[in-house]
Formats: C-alpha cells, sequence, structure tokens
C-alpha cells in the first residue's frame, strides 16, 4: 500500500514539470513519429537498436523473447507490447488518474521482472535518438525530457 502511494505522489509531482502544451506536443509528435501500423515495426527496430547499441549487456533481460534477435517473432511481439504500452502512457499523458493507474500496472511488471532503473535512461535516451530521426526539426526535445520523465518515474517508482 505504501509503494502505490509513492508511486502516486512521485507521478503527481512528476506530472506537473510536463506542462499541458507539452503533454499536447509529445501527443502530436508521437503520432506522427510512432504512425500507422505498417511503420511501427521499423519504428520498433530501430528503438531497439538504440537501446542495445547503449546497453549492450540489456539483451540479458530479454532472453524469455530471444532479445538475441530483435527480428525474430518473439521479440518483435514482445516490442509490439512495449510500444503498445507507451503509446497508451503517451496518449494518457493529459488523463492524470488513468495515467497513474497504467504507470502503476507497469511499474508492477517491471517489478516482478527486477527490471533495473538504470534501463528506464537507456530507453529515453533511444526514444530522443529515434522520435526526432522521424520528426525532423520539429522534435521538442524539452517536452519530451520533461514528458518522458513521467513516465519513466512511474514505471520504476
Amino acid at each position: 500500500m505504501m509503494k502505490v502511494a509513492v508511486l502516486v505522489l512521485l507521478c503527481a509531482v512528476s506530472i506537473n514539470a510536463c506542462s499541458n502544451l507539452q503533454r499536447l506536443k509529445v501527443k502530436s509528435q508521437w503520432s506522427q513519429a510512432f504512425g500507422q501500423s505498417t511503420d511501427r515495426g521499423a519504428f520498433g527496430t530501430a528503438l531497439w537498436k538504440a537501446i542495445f547499441a547503449q546497453a549492450p549487456e540489456s539483451r540479458d533481460l530479454f532472453k524469455r523473447v530471444k532479445g538475441d534477435d530483435i527480428l525474430s517473432a518473439d521479440f518483435q511481439a514482445h516490442s509490439s507490447r512495449v510500444l503498445s504500452a507507451l503509446d497508451q502512457c503517451i496518449s494518457l499523458l493529459d488523463d492524470e488518474d488513468t495515467l497513474n493507474a497504467q504507470l502503476g500496472h507497469l511499474n508492477g511488471q517491471h517489478d516482478d521482472r527486477n527490471i533495473p532503473s538504470n534501463y528506464f535512461n537507456v530507453m529515453g535516451e533511444a526514444i530522443m535518438q529515434v522520435v526526432p530521426a522521424q520528426l525532423g526539426r520539429c522534435f521538442d526535445r524539452d517536452a519530451w525530457g520533461a514528458c518522458f520523465e513521467v513516465i519513466a518515474q512511474g514505471v520504476k517508482a
């Protein structure tokens, strides 16, 4: 119970760092970068390549889903689940209560798997590489930094 209370408090504090305008920008830019269903596989592959380039040892966390081959069906399915969860969180940036519930759920999943918190920073850095590659000059680094921090803090709380 205490962990849930701390999670809600952290999310409430963090969400203030991601302003209303920043939330809308991130949602809009995510929609452009993540694209349609045919583009999402390529986006996911680029994201995981960036993650594993930064932290090659993190592949060990994905043995169950064949992380040694990011093009395998098992890993592609995992990538789809991760990106769907991220898509949900970004979509919920302007619905604080529902976002907090989703972050609490994701926190439990990652806590059960003992995912070290530093890998959320790695994912954030990968996002900061892959999303601007899709958007070009329109990418708002400050908005993404602030709003991804809300998501990362909620998942790793």
